[in-house]
């Protein structure tokens, strides 16, 4: 509990500092707190740096405000702002997420010279055509042949997961990851997906089923459409 005219609370962890902040009164009385309390702390020699997690509960600051307690906080202190935990975003930052988020569906063959760029997880109804290409941020699935390129995870998501009703790319990739057709059965595939496998550092092949177990954030909708 907070006391009387108190927004901010301060706890320990093993992690380092939280900083729980009261989301009813205004960002001046949390400044004005904030600096009473930092002003009776002097930091003594080579102190390690603590770093610190500052939860808003269902107040969002904008990143004026932000960098106002980072300066605040770290400077001539042994602290520094590692995450901002809130229950707000802005608007433009949810849209950006729901897009990321969303499974795009698309209804078409993709030809050769033809690229098919998409941001978030893409479901494929169609082929792939040798010489054609799809590029999503998130997640590949082709309801079809694949036969041409494959690039999941575009912005670096090497959690990211290729499928197809029946597998026999020209190359995939995955994030940096590049797997070319060499490493496939000469006659393709069917029902099998290719993923990163960290212990062998490249992309692998394996059943669809094996998904559920290897990436277990793996939507509901995904899932459904994996196991039939």
């Amino acid at each position: 509990m907070l006391e009387e005219n108190q927004t901010i609370t301060i706890k320990g962890t093993k992690d380092g500092l939280t900083l729980v902040i009261d989301d009813r009164g205004p960002f001046e009385d949390v400044i004005d707190e904030l600096t009473d309390k930092f002003s009776e702390y002097s930091p003594k020699k080579d102190e390690p740096v603590v770093p610190v997690t500052v939860k808003l509960g269902n107040r969002y600051i904008n990143d004026r405000q932000k960098q106002q307690l980072r300066e605040l906080i770290g400077n001539e202190n042994c602290f520094k702002i590692e995450f901002f935990d809130s229950n707000v975003i802005h608007r433009d930052e949810a849209l950006t997420w729901k897009e990321d988020s969303d499974v795009k569906v698309i209804n078409r063959i993709v030809r050769s010279g033809q690229i098919l760029e998409n941001v978030g997880d893409l479901l494929l109804i169609g082929d792939v055509n040798p010489g054609g290409k799809v590029i999503t941020s998130g997640n590949v699935f082709v309801m079809g042949n694949l036969l041409g390129i494959a690039h999941a995870g575009a912005n670096g998501d090497r959690d990211a997961v290729i499928a197809a009703s029946y597998m026999k790319p020209s190359q995939l990739r995955i994030a940096d990851y590049i797997s070319r057709a060499p490493d496939y059965e000469s006659e393709g595939v069917y029902m099998e997906c290719g993923f990163v496998d960290e212990k062998q550092d490249k992309i692998v092949i394996d059943r669809l089923q094996v998904l559920s177990h290897k990436r277990k954030d793996i939507s509901g909708f995904e899932r459904r459409m994996l196991n039939g």
